[in-house]
């Protein structure tokens, strides 16, 4: 069996509103293998974002732990924890967030903007990430010549261009048709088998779910149950 990659124990989520506090997470315990392809479901407020945003590192958990490649996440401060996220953790968003005056490769490199890499370095990195993508013809493209399902592949480039340890995408197919979104749901699963990288994906969709090796339901801030692909 895999090794964990991701060990969340008893983390709670608590915000406050005035004097009214409001648990989005409660005593929740999770563990991801390295390799694993994870879909995680749930109504809308039931923490799957807090979540996913605990685990990419751009929040912190009100109490718990939260251990990811062997670094213990929640401690580190605002500066490591910054540089921890640039390279371990890979986020592909529902709405694609390019910039609209960059062209595709562009957007790809901004990531590697934050590495000690060279200018000749990055393109070679930029490179093979929209190859994977099968994007490397649209490289010269803006975000408004390119398709929905073609910004997405550009995102996913963006998130897989530093060779992260952890792929987090949040609803990555909500806003394209079902062939585009099954295109991309072909590439994360392509990502997980053949590069044998780690995902997390929150989705409503069950079809998008289906693709997953496991699926994860949350209700009311904890894991209510599980079920294997």
């Amino acid at each position: 069996m895999s090794t964990p990659l991701v060990t969340v124990s008893r983390v709670q989520k608590v915000f406050r509103r005035g004097s009214e506090e409001v648990r989005v997470l409660s005593d929740l315990d999770l563990t991801i293998r390295d390799g694993e392809f994870v879909a995680l479901m749930g109504p809308s407020g039931s923490g799957k974002s807090t979540l996913l945003n605990i685990l990419a590192g751009l929040d912190r958990p009100s109490s718990g732990t939260v251990e990811i490649a062997g670094e213990r996440i929640d401690s580190l401060s605002r500066r490591a924890l910054a540089q921890w996220r640039a390279r371990h953790v890979g986020f592909v968003f529902q709405f694609y967030n390019l910039l609209p005056v960059l062209s595709a490769e562009r957007n790809v490199e901004l990531p590697l903007l934050l590495t000690s890499l060279s200018r000749s370095e990055r393109r070679r990195h930029v490179a093979t990430a929209l190859e994977i993508v099968g994007l490397s013809h649209r490289a010269k493209h803006t975000p408004r010549t390119l398709s929905g399902g073609e910004q997405q592949r550009v995102g996913i480039a963006r998130a897989i261009v530093t060779d992260p340890t952890l792929i987090l995408a949040d609803e990555p197919t909500g806003d394209l048709d079902r062939k585009s979104g099954d295109g991309i749901l072909d590439l994360l699963q392509a990502l997980n088998r053949e590069h044998n990288k780690a995902i997390v994906m929150v989705t409503h969709d069950p079809h998008a779910a289906e693709r997953a090796s496991r699926r994860l339901h949350m209700v009311d801030g904890q894991l209510s149950s599980e079920m294997a692909a």
